[in-house]
């Protein structure tokens, strides 16, 4: 399987997470990265995923995935 790298310019790290916008709802969505190379999505690093900020007024929905070790 091919690496997927971080969105964010200049940026050669593996992705980790999935960012997509609702423009119409104001909103941002983060998850577990995406199983498709989806052109409307973000793929990001596990810096930038933590990092990420969005006009104000907007609202962040993070899906987290809950492993059981």
């Amino acid at each position: 399987m091919r690496e997927r790298l971080c969105s964010k310019v200049a940026c050669a790290r593996e992705a980790v997470s999935t960012l997509t916008y609702d423009y119409e709802d104001q909103m941002a969505a983060v998850g577990p990265l995406g199983g498709d190379d989806d052109p409307h999505a973000h793929d990001l690093c596990a810096i930038h995923t933590d990092r990420l900020s969005v006009p104000r007024g907007w609202v962040v929905v993070r899906h987290e995935t809950i492993s059981n070790r």
